[in-house]
């Protein structure tokens, strides 16, 4: 669309985002089969999936939420912007905090950590929500492939809002200045009991959603995460991001 393309322009030409440069694994390798699955018949093809610990096939879904960060907040130690550097930049001090003791279910993997450690700290602002929505579309186990394409396009819609990714360098001094931020979760994991629906009809939803997300994430050791990458806007740490910036950049975000 031309007219949504030209006002994105500006926004992104201006804005750059965080991105997990290690935020990628896959759990398992399954082959595909090359058939179309048809959405008319989703309820069949369930009947004759295998059961995991999270339900049947594979699920890929999209949370993202917008939140209002004070001057105080944007400089603390415990910010969300803090939390998800650290985890960005993956220093030492991130590695040792993890079990080193992983095994097929035994102690958490990096990625599960980090994704649940992320949901926790959004609900931990969620006083501060401005506005929320999710998605999410379901795979037979054997559309294996065909998960991580879809995966790979919504990672690739959000990364293509921005001209460059950043991380700011560990140290850097933010100014203070108060923001709206924009935090954007993209998940493949197994199963279909993991809840990805309504997250910005309500408060309450939406917190049911980034809950699911994160008791899920952490299942078997995280085996059942095939897949988690974050967005974040703005990362630099003198860029600030108005509201009316967020409805131009993220249209599908609705009001809570």
């Amino acid at each position: 669309d031309e007219t949504n393309s030209s006002a994105l322009a500006p926004l992104a030409r201006r804005l750059v985002h965080g991105i997990f440069p290690y935020a990628r694994e896959q759990a398992s390798i399954l082959a595909g089969d090359g058939s179309t699955r048809l959405h008319f018949f989703e309820g069949l093809d369930k009947a004759f999936e295998d059961s995991g610990p999270l339900g049947k096939g594979i699920t890929v879904g999209k949370v993202q939420v917008a939140l209002a960060v004070s001057g105080a907040e944007r400089t603390s130690a415990d910010s969300i912007f803090a939390v998800m550097e650290k985890h960005a930049r993956n220093t030492d001090d991130v590695v040792s905090s993890y079990d080193d003791d992983y095994d097929e279910g035994y102690g958490d993997s990096h990625l599960s950590k980090m994704c649940h450690e992320i949901c926790l700290a959004l609900l931990r602002k969620s006083d501060n929500w401005i506005s929320a929505c999710s998605d999410s579309e379901w795979f037979k186990e054997q559309d294996m492939g065909k998960a991580e394409s879809v995966y790979n396009l919504w990672a690739d819609r959000e990364a293509c809002k921005f001209e460059k990714e950043y991380i700011p360098p560990k140290g850097a001094a933010a100014d203070g200045t108060a923001t709206v931020a924009v935090v954007s979760l993209i998940v493949e994991i197994q199963g279909d009991e993991t809840s990805f629906e309504r997250a910005g009809f309500s408060l309450a939803e939406t917190k049911s959603v980034l809950t699911s997300l994160a008791s899920d994430c952490r299942v078997e050791g995280g085996d059942c995460l095939n897949a988690f990458e974050v967005f974040w806007t703005p990362s630099e740490p003198t860029e600030v991001l108005s509201e009316r910036e967020t409805i131009f950049d993220f249209p599908e975000l609705m009001t809570l």
